[in-house]
């Protein structure tokens, strides 16, 4: 009796454990992991990770412990052994970057968006693993001697154009100024005039005072109104000149 109420004691107890094992057996199993992730490189190395997921320190902000250099030559690496119910991730390279080689868990494919190169991978049940070699151009220096004579050539060309198109200006201007009168000199043949024009001309040179266009209607006994337009005429050619004073406007030739 002794021996059976032993074994039914150890019985009991065993069947205890048993029931306490089975009641915590989902704890022990494995964590389920999952992870929709942005990942972000600048062009020194630092990575930013964010997004959602329930791995452990997996999210975090400006960390050169995933990427490392050799000469010219990025790496990054992030591998995580645990395996993942689910992962999603967007990762963008520094612009101007070319990748040499690439290797990630699950599927992956490669755009390009703004000059960046974004890798967008997913994978179901297995570890999180992406591996890149990738390179970036080379900023090349401003001040560079190559970049400094092409300046100083594009400088050079701007300054030459100014000066023919101020020579140009100048010339097309000078061509247009119609000569003046010398009133020390008798007034000759004006070539381009017509007949009522040079007989203005002649009685400003002989007068040798500025007249109004009634005295020189008066003189010439010309109708008023061919007189103004003769001296419109005579104006726009510019060899006559007006002053207004009160009303009335005095005519004169203009003087070298």
């Amino acid at each position: 009796m002794g021996n059976k109420s032993k074994y039914s004691r150890i019985f009991l107890s065993l069947t205890i454990l048993l029931i306490i094992t089975l009641s915590l057996a989902p704890s022990l199993q494995a964590v389920d992991y999952y992870a929709d992730l942005t990942i972000t490189i600048d062009s020194s190395g630092f990575v930013n990770i964010g997004g959602l997921t329930n791995y452990p320190n997996l999210t975090i902000q400006n960390t050169e412990k995933y990427t490392s250099k050799q000469q010219s030559v990025w790496t990054l690496n992030i591998t995580k052994q645990e395996i993942f119910s689910e992962f999603v991730y967007d990762l963008t390279l520094p612009k101007g970057s070319s990748i040499n080689y690439i290797k990630s868990s699950g599927s992956i494919r490669i755009e390009e968006s703004l000059g960046n190169l974004i890798v967008k991978g997913f994978g179901e049940n297995e570890s999180l693993s992406i591996i890149i070699q990738y390179q970036t151009e080379k900023r090349e220096n401003f001040l560079s001697l190559e970049n400094i004579v092409y300046l100083l050539l594009f400088l050079a060309i701007v300054i030459v154009s100014i000066f023919i198109l101020i020579l140009f200006f100048k010339g097309k201007k000078m061509k247009g100024i119609q000569p003046t009168v010398d009133l020390k000199k008798p007034l000759g043949n004006i070539k381009g005039l017509n007949q009522r024009q040079k007989q203005i001309m002649r009685l400003l040179h002989e007068r040798n005072t500025p007249l109004t266009q009634t005295d020189i209607q008066k003189e010439l006994q010309i109708p008023k109104a061919s007189i103004s337009r003769n001296v419109r005429g005579l104006e726009r050619k510019g060899l006559i000149e007006k002053e207004q004073i009160g009303i009335s406007n005095l005519i004169r030739l203009k003087k070298l």
